[in-house]
C-alpha cells in the first residue's frame, strides 16, 4: 500500500490507471469508487489519489477547489510517487481529468504516460456553455478517451460534437448518463452499473490499441 493512494486491481495488470477526483468530492466518493471497481474488474491496476485541498478536508480544514491549472504540479508529483512499472494511463473524474489533460502532452512526449482517460470531462461550467475549457484540447497529441453521459450538464451530446477537438480524442457516449455517467433507468433502460461496465470495457479495448 502506497501512502496517499487507494489501489485495486491485479498487480500484474498490463496497464495502470491513475485517477484524480472531481472538484467537490473525494477519491473515495461513491462515483469514484464504482468507476475504479469497474476498471479494476476489467483488468486494470487502478490508483486513486487526492489533491492537497481535498485531503485537508479530512482534517476538518474546508478549502475551496483552487483553479484547475494550479493543480498540475500536484498531479505530476502523484505520478512520480506512484512509480508505476506498467504503462501508465492518467486521468480522472471531471476536474481531475481536466488537470490530467493539461499535463498529458509533456508527459507523453517524455514517454512517461501512454494515454489519457477522462470520466465526465467538464467542457464548460453548468449553465455557461460559452465558457469553454477546450483550448488545450485542440492540439492534444496524447491518445485520449473521454467517457461522457449524453445529458452531462458540463457538455452534452448536442454540444460537444461542435467543439474543435484533437483527432487523438475518442469519445464514448453513454445514453442518458449524467456527470457521474449515471442514467435514469426508467428512461434509458440502463443502470449505472451497466454504463460503468461499458466504460471499463471500452477503456480496455482502447488501451489495447495504445502504442506502448
Amino acid at each position: 500500500m502506497l501512502d496517499g493512494f487507494l489501489l485495486q486491481g491485479p498487480e500484474d495488470a498490463r496497464f495502470t490507471i491513475l485517477l484524480a477526483h472531481g472538484a467537490g468530492a473525494p477519491m473515495d466518493s461513491a462515483s469514484m469508487t464504482a468507476a475504479a471497481k469497474a476498471l479494476a474488474d476489467a483488468g486494470f491496476r487502478v490508483a486513486r489519489f487526492e489533491f492537497a485541498y481535498m485531503a485537508a478536508r479530512r482534517s476538518g480544514i474546508r478549502k475551496p477547489p483552487p483553479r484547475a491549472e494550479t493543480l498540475n504540479p500536484e498531479y505530476e508529483a502523484a505520478i512520480a510517487a506512484l512509480g508505476a512499472e506498467s504503462p501508465l494511463i492518467i486521468g480522472g473524474k471531471s476536474m481531475g481529468g481536466r488537470v490530467a489533460s493539461m499535463v498529458a502532452d509533456d508527459l507523453h512526449d517524455k514517454g512517461k504516460i501512454a494515454g489519457l482517460l477522462c470520466l465526465g470531462y467538464p467542457f464548460h461550467p453548468p449553465g455557461q456553455p460559452d465558457k469553454l475549457r477546450t483550448g488545450h484540447l485542440k492540439q492534444l497529441a496524447t491518445p485520449a478517451l473521454i467517457c461522457q453521459g449524453t445529458r452531462d450538464e458540463f457538455g452534452t451530446r448536442d454540444e460537444v460534437p461542435g467543439y474543435d477537438l484533437s483527432d487523438r480524442i475518442e469519445i464514448l457516449w453513454l445514453e442518458d448518463g449524467d456527470h457521474d455517467l449515471k442514467p435514469r433507468k426508467k428512461i434509458s433502460g440502463f443502470s449505472a452499473a451497466d454504463h460503468l461496465a461499458t466504460m471499463a470495457q471500452a477503456a480496455k479495448a482502447w488501451a489495447e490499441r495504445l502504442p506502448v
